[in-house]
């Protein structure tokens, strides 16, 4: 991982703006809007939102200069060289991203990007038309565990690369909204792995039946129509390589060990990470199929130190001390990567086009349960295969 902070090749600070956290900390906080703070040669020049109380917190947690209640007033005042967008409700992402992309502005957003393939094609677009970078906080690319384990996959490390498992939260929230909100960071991890999935193959029940498309109906939190308690989906990479994706409702038990998590097998090892306040990266060194056990042992991955100059991240405080840290630490070289992005004329490691995939994977499972058969990948249809019910 690298710690380097480019500077601002137009020189002077890089100024950066926060739009719209909207202060839900019952429903995520991950920090995404504190990823530039405490970065040398970067200024948070102003926070935006509707809602006072709301920028009053956002501007006193980011050490902001100036706040707004209108945040394209604040574009047009600020002129800032970035935008942070953490709110995590996608409807609210396509106006902001793209108005901030033909204002020039490159884009730090939460997940899930948008609430439609074309709603993401269109900010796409918009950021390719601009030449401005758009990254999105998936954060495990940004992760020491994450990027150890990608590194030890493409040296080799686990042999040829079999197959990936990976199992969403499985709590209240178990099926749909579990594979939105959870189980896109996992299916990014996949795709992050092993490059673009090229087809899926889905089952998506509820309370024992399959699922209708009158079962569409919107989550705990508006980040868009969601159907099934129990999801099953089998998808299809290059070399043969094949990942699963499972959540089924309730399963999940405080106290007890955490089921979501992510697992690749190879014809030489195994590795495994569990989503819990560690986050350890263990290696099971054996070719022998998975169900016959074996003893795993944890891997060493360090984060990298902070830039010269830098602060310390913030924490987050809506999640337990270890969780706090792996999303400050994710979000600030999130941070980093995009001002090298920019600097360096590239793609972030964790991209617009990145996070469509997910969204690929996740609509492609509605397509292809209510089609009964397996679908290739990109989809066709752009809209959301379950919106139209909902509506």
């Amino acid at each position: 991982m690298d710690n380097t902070l480019h500077a601002n090749p137009a020189g002077g600070a890089w100024r950066v703006v926060v739009i719209d956290h909207h202060r839900n900390q019952q429903k995520g906080g991950h920090g995404v809007h504190l990823a530039f703070t405490g970065l040398p040669g970067v200024e948070i020049c102003a926070v935006a939102d509707s809602d006072e109380p709301s920028r009053l917190s956002l501007q006193q947690e980011t050490n902001a200069t100036r706040i707004y209640a209108d945040w394209r007033e604040m574009l047009e005042r600020e002129k800032p060289h970035i935008v942070c967008v953490p709110s995590r409700l996608p409807g609210q992402h396509t106006e902001i991203v793209t108005t901030a992309a033909r204002a020039g502005c490159h884009i730090y957003c939460e997940k899930p990007l948008a609430l439609s393939l074309a709603d993401a094609d269109h900010m796409i677009a918009a950021a390719d038309a601009a030449n401005v970078r758009l990254a999105v906080a998936h954060l495990g690319r940004h992760a020491a565990v994450f990027q150890t384990a990608r590194n030890m996959i493409r040296a080799g490390g686990i042999g040829r690369p079999l197959s990936v498992h990976c199992r969403g939260k499985e709590d209240h929230r178990g099926g749909g909204e579990d594979m939105l909100v959870l189980g896109s960071h996992l299916l990014d991890l996949c795709h992050f792995f092993f490059g673009d999935p090229q087809w899926v193959f889905a089952h998506v029940g509820v309370g024992g039946r399959d699922m209708l498309r009158t079962d569409s109906h919107e989550p705990t939190e508006p980040v868009g129509p969601v159907a099934g308690d129990d999801i099953v989906a089998l998808y299809g990479f290059a070399n043969n390589v094949r990942a699963t994706f499972e959540s089924r409702r309730d399963l999940h038990r405080a106290g007890e060990l955490f089921r979501m998590g992510i697992t690749i097998t190879g014809t030489e090892a195994t590795l495994a990470v569990r989503y819990d306040d560690e986050r350890r990266l263990r290696i099971r060194k054996s070719g022998r199929p998975l169900e016959e056990g074996g003893e795993f042992q944890e891997i060493d991955t360090p984060w990298p130190d902070d830039p010269p100059g830098a602060t310390p991240p913030l924490l987050p405080r809506s999640h337990s001390v270890g969780a706090s840290r792996y999303y400050a630490h994710c979000n600030r070289h999130a941070a980093l990567d995009l001002l090298r992005a920019i600097a360096e004329n590239r793609e972030p490691l964790s991209s617009g086009r990145d996070a469509r995939w997910s969204l690929e994977m996740i609509h492609g499972v509605y397509v292809s349960h209510l089609a009964g058969r397996a679908i290739a990948l990109p989809l066709t249809d752009r809209l959301h295969p379950l919106a139209s019910v909902v509506s």
